[in-house]
């Protein structure tokens, strides 16, 4: 659903990395200039902690399901856009609409 406005994205299950640590995940979007999208608090405190890259963008968008979830992302993807071309900028929130 994220494709056609974000043509590089990939999920970790299509990465094969579905049961991997967060810092396998940290440490693999590090290496491969990757932003790592997740409703996941644990790699806002990994940005605190380590700086970028990766970039770190926290969904706090709650119980939700997968089309919202893009939803919320694709309706500010402008702002996500100018987020990741940001060279000092290493997190970002997407809230609850």
């Amino acid at each position: 659903m994220l494709a056609p406005e974000f043509p590089e994205v990939a999920h970790v299950l299509l990465l094969g990395m579905e049961q991997d640590v967060d810092a396998d995940i940290w440490k693999y979007a590090a290496d491969n200039n990757f932003a790592i999208v997740s409703k996941d608090k644990d790699f806002y405190q990994q940005s605190v902690v380590s700086g970028h890259p990766p970039k770190v963008i926290h969904l706090r968008l709650g119980n939700c399901n997968v089309q919202a979830t893009a939803a919320a992302i694709l309706n500010c993807s402008g702002h996500v856009k100018a987020f990741l071309e940001n060279e000092s900028k290493s997190y970002m929130i997407i809230p609850q609409p």
